[in-house]
């Protein structure tokens, strides 16, 4: 328990301190776009493509990751869908609640697999991030142009915006230079690990900086339900799922991590530009990450004890 601990817990230290930054004024709130830009625009490509570029493809780890992966979010979205018909809210609403379910955020979860399982699972957890963003994007603007009000944007501004998307550029280069098995200049790797030690701490930073708690108490039994599904049912489905494909304990609990990694504070965006319930979204990805706090750490207790 207490290893558990020490990997996952400077993880929330840091997103603790994002949020008092910014909490505090201490860096004025002008200056927080700036910075999220260039994490994401540069300092998160500069950690995924070595990641991607030096890790092991050929290892049994990988299928059954993706199986797990890839299979329990369809499993989810599909099961929020179906319940569509019972969810007693608006459409705008629904649509938090959809990508309060599935959306993760990845500022959270690279740092959560670099700590845990080392250069192997960064490699595995990058190829994942690969796959998965842009079926999760696709799915949440499909969702958003049937029921959110005014259907802002469109499919096609979503698959403009993934083909711009930097992680999915430094994902694909890195599986590139992988596949040709282009070799590893040191001054070039040397390069790319400042920017992937820039990459972890400033993304855990700026992850915590987007916390908003204003709207969680006005919508506790939504938020409280979206919140379950998020980060105890879709970690468990995708973990099962990987187990059930043969998966090693690696890809087990990669698969586990991906699931309960905290909702995104991306779904907030795409909910005000697409007629979504913004201050819902926002009050499920506050709370989400502070219940991840827990959540994280109990279920890598199950799983080690499995």
């Amino acid at each position: 328990m207490s290893a558990i601990l020490l990997g996952v817990l400077p993880v929330f230290v840091m997103i603790t301190l994002g949020w008092g930054l910014k909490a505090s004024g201490f860096i004025p709130a002008i200056s927080w776009p700036p910075i999220e830009r260039i994490t994401y625009f540069v300092f998160y490509p500069g950690f995924l493509l070595p990641a991607v570029w030096k890790a092991d493809f050929s290892a049994l780890s990988a299928g059954p990751l993706a199986f797990g992966a890839v299979g329990g979010m369809a499993t989810v979205a599909l099961a929020v869908l179906l319940a569509k018909p019972l969810i007693r809210l608006p459409d705008p609403a629904y649509t938090s609640v959809f990508q309060g379910s599935l959306r993760w955020n990845t500022f959270v979860f690279l740092p959560l697999v670099a700590l845990v399982y080392g250069q192997e699972g960064a490699g595995l957890g990058a190829m994942i991030m690969g796959a998965l963003i842009p079926s999760i994007n696709v799915l949440a603007v499909l969702v958003m142009n049937r029921w959110g009000e005014g259907q802002g944007g469109g499919v096609k501004d979503a698959l403009l915006g993934l083909a711009r998307n930097p992680v999915l550029w430094g994902c694909g280069v890195g599986a590139l230079l992988n596949l040709l098995k282009v070799p590893q200049p040191a001054v070039v790797m040397g390069t790319l690990q400042l920017l992937s030690d820039a990459a972890l701490s400033l993304g855990l930073i700026v992850a915590g900086a987007g916390l908003n708690f204003a709207y969680v108490r006005q919508r506790k039994a939504t938020i409280l339900a979206v919140s379950a599904v998020k980060l105890l049912v879709l970690p468990l489905v995708m973990w099962g799922l990987c187990r059930l494909a043969g998966g090693d304990s690696t890809a087990q609990g990669i698969a586990l991590l991906t699931g309960s990694a905290p909702g995104a504070a991306a779904s907030y965006v795409l909910a005000r530009q697409m007629g979504g319930d913004a201050p819902l979204m926002a009050g499920i990805v506050a709370f989400t990450t502070a219940a991840s706090l827990v959540t994280i750490p109990l279920l890598l207790m199950v799983f080690h004890l499995t």
